[in-house]
């Protein structure tokens, strides 16, 4: 079952420039599917159309069956969105963020518990919860805000560089937390991230864009055989040089 189905998703700037281009793909549920290319090739756009929080020039996305165009707030009910620059509110404790934003979601207390349990459990931060946010590393603020983006358990959680200028603990938790979550809860996942390695080790599926178009799209093992590459660093170098695979 699709979660989510891009359909020629398009966005154009002044003087006729497509950042995005008639994009297509699907992400299937429980499938960790990874955007990546070179800095401008559009993922950034591409995310933050599916995200609502731009409207595309033409085409559309279905986020659960519902369309990002005619039915925004039913898409927003669906997803999760957490930029590469997210912060939380500093001057709160952590378990008071995670109430906070729970309640921004939910009304009854119930789910609110729940979900602040749910995310309690998975940052592992403990008691440092019950200190105030300015005090944390930018790994603890990292887990926090990622907790918050999974607790209301959505269909699908839009990741970009969820583990930005994280140290290696830090960056393999979170890996380990977005893997277990897909594999256990059929949580689906999009995510953007420049770090090759991370997304071969993270990802179900990727897509490779640049100049706002899919050049390339498959498992990394296939995409790999293809390319006759022994990393998706040396395919992404190829593929973004336009040099041919070694099927062609």
């Amino acid at each position: 079952m699709s979660i989510l189905s891009v359909q020629n998703l398009t966005k154009s700037y002044k003087k006729g420039i497509n950042a995005v281009d008639s994009l297509s793909f699907e992400v299937e549920r429980g499938e960790i599917f990874a955007l990546i290319g070179p800095n401008g090739a559009g993922k950034t756009t591409t995310i933050r159309m599916i995200s609502t929080l731009i409207s595309p020039t033409s085409g559309d996305a279905l986020v659960c069956g519902n369309s990002i165009v005619k039915e925004p707030e039913k898409v927003r009910k669906n997803i999760t969105y957490l930029p590469d620059e997210a912060g939380a509110y500093k001057t709160m404790k952590g378990i008071d963020y995670l109430y906070f934003m729970a309640g921004l979601f939910f009304d009854d207390r119930e789910n609110i518990e729940l979900s602040v349990k749910r995310a309690v459990d998975m940052c592992g931060l403990g008691n440092r919860l019950e200190e105030k946010i300015q005090g944390y590393s930018r790994g603890m603020i990292r887990k926090l805000l990622l907790s918050r983006a999974v607790m209301t358990r959505p269909a699908l959680a839009i990741l970009d560089e969820a583990t930005s200028g994280l140290d290696v603990v830090n960056a393999l938790d979170i890996r380990n937390a977005i893997k277990r979550l897909s594999r256990e809860e059929g949580m689906s996942f999009l995510l953007s991230s420049h770090n090759m390695l991370e997304i071969e080790y993270i990802s179900d599926r990727v897509g490779i864009i640049a100049g706002g178009h899919l050049l390339e799209i498959g498992t990394v093992d296939d995409i790999k055989r293809k390319y006759d590459a022994p990393n998706l660093e040396e395919v992404f170098r190829k593929v973004n040089s336009g040099q041919p695979s070694a099927e062609e």
